[in-house]
């Protein structure tokens, strides 16, 4: 066995923690959630769910993995030998995710390398509604199986800019998150002042900002608050626990935990900041949603080219934009995909470079799937059923395993174990991982079940019934027996001389 890579200092590990944490969602679904659910509202609701839920369940992760060294696999094994099946669940989503996450991000770099056609479409919103489509011959519907070419080749450039980030796992990463940590957060300020200083810039920051209370009484609230915090943080997708098996035994993980949230949380709302400004500017308020993909590649284009008279400047803006989005992009695909090489290689005992080239080889075929005409249409129903169902389920088990099954004192004494000014508090800690986060997330499970089979009749997005059931349910099914065959294979291995390592809590 190779020696187990770790951060080079504590810097480092929240750079890249903070780097997975923010991604593509924070650019876009956040602000559109706010304008969705009253401003300050949802960002008082947001807080509050990050406290009560999304710090602790950060916590835990990261404080498992640093005490057995290993993966999800493994660190859900050693936490209960039956609960391995929910780390090779947790493994299995996050493989289907970057399967399709990066066709996005290569979606970003297409419109970043023809950023330039914005120069000639000054005011002309239609047009720069259209470029996406024209560009990526998407038909938004199960039909077409045609690659386009220089989809094709962006798809390409994204895998390779994955592996070449993660190749050598937390040493190249380490390298690599010192410049797309803070890229983002510089383009995102030069976009920031640019919307602010743009004439109804406040009429946008007013809404953002100004709570209305009055949708506290919205139920959905609460649930898109809860599901934005449980989504952006890269908990229960295998990936806190790679980069906490890396972290060394000085690390002091309550502190970090709670410094990696609020960072997450503060480039979101700047991410508010730019996008309120920006509409509030050009006159489109009422064009703000909470789709990402409508925001990145129908709306925002549309204000690009409204952000000024010169042609050239708007293109200026449109690439700093796209630039920006890919720095967020890039962080979060390469973590997954260290997530889950790490928990493999751990689990088999093989090199985890030969296991990072093997899972981007396998991906990046699969995600040929994404490039096609019917691309979006396959992303957007896989994308529900990974997040809206399994990632989810896997919360909610992952809650049980460790708090129900496990001492959480020993998890919180983990926690705790290098800190001086600030120690969490057990009745937070414990009663967020047994009860309140459970709950919250159940809730988000029944309320996504209510309208998927209450409102909508059991059918998603008005695509075909057996095309939910390909890319959906049967994709789901597969995540969570993943667990099962995996140990067929490990018993078979067994026969040959394969011995499994005891993963023990030692006090």
């Amino acid at each position: 066995m190779e020696k187990r890579g770790q951060w080079g200092s504590r810097f480092t590990f929240i750079l890249a923690a903070v780097g997975s944490a923010v991604g593509l969602g924070n650019a876009w679904r956040f602000p559109g959630l706010a304008a969705k659910h009253g401003g300050g509202t949802f960002l008082l609701v947001y807080l509050i769910a990050m406290v009560v839920m999304g710090i602790p369940l950060l916590m835990m992760e990261i404080s498992i993995s640093r005490k057995f060294r290993k993966g999800a696999i493994e660190s859900m094994r050693g936490i209960n030998k039956k609960a391995e099946f929910i780390g090779w669940a947790a493994t299995s989503n996050a493989f289907v995710i970057v399967c399709y996450y990066a066709v996005v991000f290569a979606w970003v770099i297409l419109m970043f390398v023809n950023s330039w056609q914005f120069a000639g479409m000054t005011g002309d919103s239609e047009k720069a509604a259209g470029l996406f489509f024209e560009l990526s011959k998407t038909t938004g519907a199960i039909e077409g199986t045609d690659i386009p070419g220089e989809v094709l080749l962006c798809t390409l450039v994204a895998w390779g800019l994955i592996f070449y980030c993660i190749r050598n796992g937390a040493s190249s990463v380490s390298k690599v998150v010192k410049f797309t940590v803070f890229a983002p957060v510089i383009l995102l300020l030069i976009m920031a002042v640019k919307g602010c200083t743009m004439s109804g810039a406040m009429d946008g920051l007013k809404i953002f900002f100004i709570p209305d209370f009055s949708a506290l009484a919205d139920p959905s609230l609460w649930v898109d608050a809860v599901g934005q915090v449980f989504y952006s943080l890269s908990i229960m997708m295998a990936i806190m626990f790679a980069y906490g098996s890396y972290l060394g035994d000085d690390a002091n993980v309550a502190m970090d935990a709670i410094i990696i949230a609020f960072s997450d949380m503060a480039i979101s709302v700047l991410s508010g900041v730019v996008m309120f400004s920006t509409m509030g500017g050009t006159g489109m308020l009422d064009k703000v949603t909470a789709s990402g993909i409508a925001t990145a590649f129908i709306v925002y284009p549309q204000a690009i080219v409204n952000l000024t008279d010169i042609g050239w400047l708007n293109a200026v803006f449109g690439a700093i934009f796209y630039l920006m989005l890919i720095t967020l992009a890039i962080d979060s695909a390469f973590s997954i995909v260290e997530g889950v090489s790490a928990a493999v290689a751990d689990k088999f005992h093989l090199k985890p470079k030969s296991v990072t080239i093997a899972v981007c080889a396998i991906c990046g075929l699969i995600s040929l799937i994404f490039t096609t005409q019917a691309g979006l249409a396959w992303l957007d129903i896989v994308d529900n059923w990974t997040n809206q169902i399994n990632l989810i389920l896997i919360g909610i088990l992952e809650c049980i395993a460790i708090g129900w099954t496990f001492s959480l004192k020993k998890v919180l004494a983990e926690v705790n174990r290098n800190t001086k000014k600030f120690k969490t508090p057990y009745w937070w800690f414990a009663y967020s991982i047994k009860f309140v986060s459970p709950v919250l997330l159940t809730a988000l499970f029944v309320w996504n079940m209510i309208v998927l089979f209450g409102q909508n009749g059991g059918s998603y997005g008005g695509y075909p019934i057996w095309a939910q059931v390909a890319a959906g349910w049967i994709v789901s099914a597969l995540v969570f027996v993943s667990g099962f065959f995996a140990r067929l294979i490990i018993n078979e291995k067994k026969k040959k001389g394969f011995v499994e390592d005891e993963v023990v809590w030692k006090n």
